[in-house]
């Protein structure tokens, strides 16, 4: 059994109030050194059971097919993953956050300052989340107003194997809401300390979380293991760290200041149209105009219906 090591005030090097003006500074020199490849976006809102969902389509994936070709061909001649995070990019690093985790710039971006919260040393992306990822995130939190996610194994929608939690700064459209869920959310009906959101039609819990522990995140993250356990036995993923920490099932998590949202998930994708922990907090991509289509004959929920885990 893996024993949880005790996390002290000592073990957050990050100095408060740096995150940002690094993160600013580091993406400019990333843009001028070409290692940043921003991709460009178009978007519209599609409607569906109250909810207006934020539908990004891509309009140029040649450098991150390139790269994953090149990925792909790494891994066949090595015979194992190839791992981008060990060693990262030294022009995509941004910070040092504890002495288990640092942060970097996901190379890839669609959305503006865009941070991967990354293990040092290599965790498993189907492993539970711990109390160093949780201060990790708070760090993150505690600096950027922000939605963190978790896409908990390749069903999930993780694309790399290398344990990363991810955050975004808010709002995550120019106009409208922060995040298109925020008014499903306003919703939840809470037992203690669970809820669940009336018009979400799969499998979910949901969490209130204190934005004041943004002060305190190695307090924070405790509070947040407790609530992540809590929420894992209320979907049916009832947590232990047997079997080498391994989870029992993939799910998406995503949580911001003041909720944390946790759901299993069955498949990657739907109709070819992939779907990770954003597309739950009402924020999806589509590759082409075919997928764009696709989506608004099916409708984004009936999407994420689809990929969850229904009632």
């Amino acid at each position: 059994m893996i024993e949880e090591q005790p996390i002290t005030e000592r073990t957050l090097v990050l100095e408060p109030g740096t995150l940002w003006p690094k993160l600013k500074a580091q993406t400019q020199h990333a843009l001028e050194c070409k290692a940043l490849h921003s991709i460009a976006t178009e978007y519209e809102f599609v409607e569906q059971e109250g909810i207006r969902f934020l539908v990004r389509i891509l309009s140029n994936l040649v450098w991150k097919d390139k790269a994953k070709k090149k990925q792909d061909e790494k891994t066949a001649t090595s015979s194992k993953d190839f791992n981008p995070f060990l060693p990262y990019e030294q022009d995509l690093f941004v910070a040092d956050l504890s002495d288990t985790h640092l942060c970097l710039l996901n190379k890839y971006n669609v959305v503006d300052h865009h941070l991967l919260i990354i293990t040092r040393a290599f965790e498993e992306q189907d492993t539970w989340l711990t109390l160093q990822d949780f201060a990790a995130m708070w760090a993150c939190l505690g600096e950027i107003d922000g939605l963190a996610f978790y896409n908990a194994g390749k069903i999930g929608g993780a694309s790399q194997r290398h344990k990363h939690l991810q955050l975004v700064p808010l709002p995550l459209a120019p106009e409208g809401v922060n995040i298109p869920i925020e008014n499903a959310i306003a919703s939840a009906n809470f037992q203690d300390s669970v809820g669940t959101i009336p018009t979400l039609p799969f499998i979910h819990a949901i969490a209130e979380l204190d934005p004041s522990w943004v002060n305190s995140p190695w307090d924070a993250a405790q509070a947040t293991l407790d609530l992540y356990h809590r929420l894992l036995s209320a979907v049916g993923l009832p947590w232990n760290n047997a079997n080498g920490n391994k989870q029992s099932g993939a799910y998406n998590l995503l949580a911001t200041r003041q909720w944390m949202l946790l759901l299993p998930r069955s498949q990657p994708d739907f109709q070819s149209i992939g779907v990770n922990s954003l597309g739950f907090a009402g924020a999806l991509l589509v590759r082409n105009q075919e997928q764009m289509k696709r989506l608004k004959d099916q409708g984004p929920m009936t999407i994420l219906r689809n990929v969850a885990v229904t009632w």
